[in-house]
């Protein structure tokens, strides 16, 4: 499967009363690496057919992150069946290379235009194999 990566700067907003990263700031950005990831692949006129809408977010945090800090956001999709497909996250420290986040999603294919679950296809898989 194809690894994708998103350099990450911690800025101040990111920043909760414990003076690291918040936990729903690193969901947000498990969305954000997803949903480039996704941009970066499939060619427009598949972009326009499809959308993605999470089903569940599983998300183990072992380390913590500050403000000035760069990270890298690297994923990838393990499987996809039917509608629904996993996809991988880990977000590390640049510097030190220390995994602060893993995260596993599950995401649901969804028609654009009914909103109505999709079955995942070959112009959808396709783009993720290397």
């Amino acid at each position: 499967m194809k690894t994708f990566q998103l350099t990450i700067t911690v800025s101040p907003k990111d920043i909760d009363e414990l003076h690291h990263v918040n936990n729903v700031v690193y969901v947000q950005w498990v969305q954000d690496v997803a949903k480039a990831h996704w941009e970066s692949l499939a060619p427009k006129e598949v972009q326009e057919k499809y959308i993605w809408m999470v089903l569940r977010h599983e998300v183990d945090y072992s380390g913590q992150a500050k403000e000035g800090d760069v990270l890298i956001a690297k994923t990838w999709v393990a499987w996809s069946e039917g509608v629904k497909s996993e996809r991988h996250v880990e977000i590390s420290n640049k510097e030190t290379g220390k995994v602060l986040v893993k995260a596993k999603t599950l995401w649901c294919l969804l028609d654009a235009q009914t909103k109505r679950p999709k079955r995942i296809e070959v112009d959808i898989t396709s783009v993720f194999q290397d």
